[in-house]
């Protein structure tokens, strides 16, 4: 019998992409993947660490497992590995803790031929720079044997993969711990995400371009490439019916990005920009790279190219030192611009950020209140957007089948409930949408 292995990802769609590629390179060497980590002899945590509420899912999931399944190989990864191992490898059950600086070699740890787990428990390992202690493997995520990617995933379980084309960032947000557990700006040549993709091409319909800091592609190679470029080899050299982009910092939204992404049919109409605040003061605290009005030109130039667009954002509110004027600064500013979702999250401290020390750290309560705030906003912008869309046909992927409602996501970010519907998942359909009810999409599948 081959051994079984389970992956509970968390974070990011560049951490779903890390953690297929881990699985697929557990696959390669013969594992064999259960969905149910209480029978998986290797259970594999690959965590986020963005926020305290991450760390905190993390930890309660390794207790989760650990309780049910006590005698399973539990290897913990991902960024909070990266940033407090220690903590990690103290848990119950936690028989690795591995970084990201060395997550490509979890198929090697796992692996009964090579480390004999099972009989003498936790191991010391050093190499590549990493520290010595008992059951971690952590070292320098700047090394030069620190990959951007690990190996390609098939995307199963998925109806629209993630492809991690970059990792890292080199900008220093003063809230951000990402780049000290991803490193430093990394790009995939673009040959090789063209090898991967078509790899995947055939078997979905829609694959979404990920990484940490995506408009950064190509920064890192020879010639400096932008971000366009790849999309254009993509385009030309596969035949992905659809590709969706993640996230984009507000001044890689080039105007060569928007033309690119307005005039295909084959990139889905949505752009999410993260916001974080629409306070220059904040912005300024945060050391983010833009102020209010740079955003808003990308915002117009993107509305105007493409009318029915998403337009998503991330807003973190009770940065320390947001007055009540700088957050309604944030607040009209999400108001008068055509967001049609958000991400409203409050700040979180992380050790190690510039933030953590800052003066002027706003109370809980007070992070709340201007989360209900903005929320309350953006479900009436969202609902409004939706309600414009009733009476069009839209361009879908089928997210799931079986039962009386099918769910699918159209080109725009909007899931529609599919009544008395039967079609497989993963399925490039075209729905018209005749209902808004609430939070609820209603559409009917076109002919």
């Amino acid at each position: 019998m081959p051994r079984t292995f389970n992956i509970a990802n968390f974070g990011c769609r560049a951490s779903q992409s890390d953690g297929a590629g881990i699985a697929a390179d557990l696959v390669r060497r013969g594992l064999q993947r259960t969905s149910e980590a209480s029978v998986a002899d290797v259970v594999v945590v690959n965590t986020c660490t963005v926020t305290a509420e991450a760390d905190r899912d993390a930890r309660q999931t390794i207790r989760r497992v650990h309780r049910d399944n006590p005698s399973a190989e539990i290897v913990v990864t991902g960024c909070y590995a990266q940033r407090k191992p220690d903590d990690l490898a103290a848990l119950g059950g936690v028989t690795w803790v591995v970084g990201n600086s060395h997550k490509h070699e979890i198929g090697e740890l796992v692996q009964p031929k090579l480390v004999q787990i099972e009989s003498s428990g936790p191991q010391s390992i050093t190499h590549h720079g990493g520290i010595e202690a008992r059951g971690i493997l952590v070292g320098s995520i700047d090394s030069e044997a620190n990959p951007a990617a690990l190996p390609a995933g098939d995307g199963l379980g998925r109806s629209r993969p993630n492809v991690k084309v970059q990792d890292g960032c080199h900008n220093r947000c003063s809230f951000c711990i990402i780049p000290s557990v991803r490193g430093g700006s990394r790009s995939i040549p673009a040959d090789a995400v063209v090898k991967h993709v078509r790899h995947l091409e055939g078997s979905f319909p829609e694959i979404v371009l990920t990484g940490i800091n995506l408009g950064r592609w190509g920064r890192d190679l020879e010639g400096r490439p932008r971000f366009t470029r790849l999309l254009e080899h993509l385009l030309d050299r596969t035949s992905v019916p659809r590709f969706r982009l993640s996230s984009v910092e507000p001044m890689d939204w080039s105007d060569d990005l928007l033309r690119l992404m307005s005039g295909s049919s084959r990139i889905a109409k949505h752009m999410h920009i993260p916001l974080q605040s629409g306070s220059d003061t904040i912005l300024r605290r945060m050391r983010r790279r833009y102020r209010a009005r740079h955003y808003e030109s990308r915002v117009v130039s993107g509305r105007q190219l493409m009318p029915r667009a998403a337009i998503g954002a991330d807003v973190m509110v009770g940065f320390p030192g947001e007055t009540d004027d700088d957050f309604e600064s944030t607040r009209s500013f999400v108001e008068r611009m055509p967001f049609t979702y958000l991400h409203v999250f409050p700040y979180s401290v992380r050790e190690g950020t510039e933030a953590a020390s800052m003066d002027g750290q706003v109370p809980r309560a007070v992070k709340r209140d201007r989360s209900r705030v903005l929320r309350v906003l953006i479900a009436r912008k969202n609902l409004a957007f939706r309600q414009c869309l009733v009476g069009n046909t839209l361009s879908a992927v089928t997210l799931s089948s079986g039962g009386p409602t099918a769910r699918a996501l159209t080109d725009n970010f909007v899931e529609v409930e599919l009544p008395a519907v039967s079609v497989p998942s993963g399925s490039l359909v075209d729905v018209r949408v005749e209902a808004v009810e609430g939070r609820r999409t209603i559409g009917t599948l076109c002919d």
